[in-house]
């Protein structure tokens, strides 16, 4: 069954509400055999890519998925958040008056994005000078990415800013310039920006959600004078020709992962994983697919690094999306998450709770992958993994592992959705 019955002809059209208005002007919307191609430049390109978007994500998975309702329907909300989140891009982005935007993250759950991360961008204009200010902040780590296109030199090599490293005044506020050159007799914080560089990636880890601070940030252009102009038509049209392309590839990029990963043989297993283009500086990555039935669980077992800065384990189902973090208890760092007596860390994964206070809920997901992180680390380990039936879990781990009761678990629940709340995502 083509997914195309569950797609609108239109998305923009229902965006904009078309048959409400009409309701409300008295008259019916137009039918499908009334609608005309569009006479503005660049979108029925935009539309017509949108509409065969679905079948094309679908065709990169295997048959039993594509045929699968909730399947379907999960490929159909991927494809709304690329498209939302390069909407946004398309009208907010301006590297002459820039903003830092969100990015990926719950509700733009595309590639998997970190539970612990709030991720933010901002379009720049090739060899423009700009001002960053703002609150330094406490988080455990704060990155700020220069995003070089490909093909251009210094492409796939990220120059990184770390906030930890910028002068702040008794306020704890910072000011630095980035700029291709450093102005002569500058004395303040200063980056060098690679020439070609058209965007700033920024990535915002907390993991005590409560405890840490998140910086705050201000950008503006420094080299020609604020304010801004209307955009002349031939712009508008550029950005809107280029939303396909877009969009395209941020909902195709990892729409095959999981099975790519259960093709290579890493079911209920582990291995290191190469970001490549896009990587944080410092970070290494591992990951696997598990499969798992109701009644087990599996028990991801490693030991810690003498040194590390962060740690992290997070769920994604089997489209790449990362689980609902907000909502369940999907994701633990290492502030949520401490060792056993034995100094080894052990996360139980499962469909139910195991009542073991370190858990990673799959949250209706039979299949999806296992990802972690160590940034900062003296050594990397891959941890190993062990499946068991659920109700042997307990049997299964050391004595002295700490629990909890379904009472505590709601308590945890309550307070992760409020402080992840409270974090400034938008």
């Amino acid at each position: 069954m083509s997914i195309r019955r569950f797609w609108p002809l239109s998305l923009a059209a229902a965006a904009l509400a078309i048959p409400f208005a009409a309701r409300a002007a008295g008259s019916a919307p137009p039918s499908a055999s009334t609608v005309t191609p569009s006479s503005v430049p660049g979108w029925q390109e935009f539309v017509d890519s949108l509409q065969t978007l679905p079948d094309r994500m679908l065709a990169k998975l295997p048959e039993s998925m594509r045929k699968d309702p909730q399947v379907q329907q999960e490929v159909a909300r991927l494809a709304l958040e690329s498209l939302a989140s390069q909407t946004l891009d398309a009208i907010g982005g301006d590297g002459d008056a820039p903003q830092f935007l969100p990015a990926i993250g719950l509700v733009f759950n595309i590639g998997q994005p970190n539970a612990d991360t709030i991720y933010r961008s901002a379009q720049i204009t090739p060899g423009g000078t700009y001002r960053l200010r703002g609150q330094r902040g406490s988080v455990n780590h704060a990155v700020l990415a220069q995003v070089v296109p490909q093909g251009a030199p210094g492409a796939g090599a990220r120059a990184h800013l770390r906030f930890s490293d910028l002068k702040v005044d008794k306020n704890g506020r910072y000011d630095v310039l980035l700029s291709v050159q450093k102005p002569k007799g500058y004395k303040g914080d200063w980056w060098e920006l690679n020439p070609a560089a058209t965007r700033l990636m920024l990535r915002m880890v907390s993991a005590d959600w409560d405890a840490e601070a998140d910086p705050t940030i201000a950008i503006e252009r420094v080299d020609k004078p604020i304010g801004r102009p209307r955009p002349p038509a031939a712009t508008l049209e550029k950005r809107l020709r280029a939303l396909p392309q877009q969009v395209d590839m941020l909902a195709l990029m990892f729409v095959g992962h999981v099975d790519k990963l259960e093709q290579e043989g890493f079911v209920n297993k582990l291995k290191v994983y190469d970001v490549g283009f896009g990587a944080l500086q410092g970070q290494f990555y591992y990951e696997g697919v598990y499969h798992l039935a109701d009644d087990e669980a599996l028990i991801v077992e490693s030991p810690i690094p003498a040194k590390c800065d962060y740690r992290s384990l997070i769920l994604t189902n089997e489209l790449y999306e990362t689980t609902d973090w907000h909502n369940n208890h999907s994701s633990l760092n290492g502030a949520q998450a401490a060792p056993d007596p034995d100094g080894k860390l052990r996360i139980v994964i499962s469909a139910k709770d195991p009542s073991v206070k370190n858990w990673l809920d799959t949250a209706g997901n039979p299949r999806g992958v296992i990802q972690g992180r160590w940034t900062g680390c003296d050594s990397q380990p891959v941890p190993s993994v062990k499946k068991v039936k659920l109700a042997q879990v307990v049997k299964a781990l050391p004595k002295g592992v700490a629990t909890v009761t379904p009472e505590e678990r709601q308590v945890i629940l309550r307070e992760r959705r409020r402080a992840l709340l409270e974090r400034p995502y938008w």
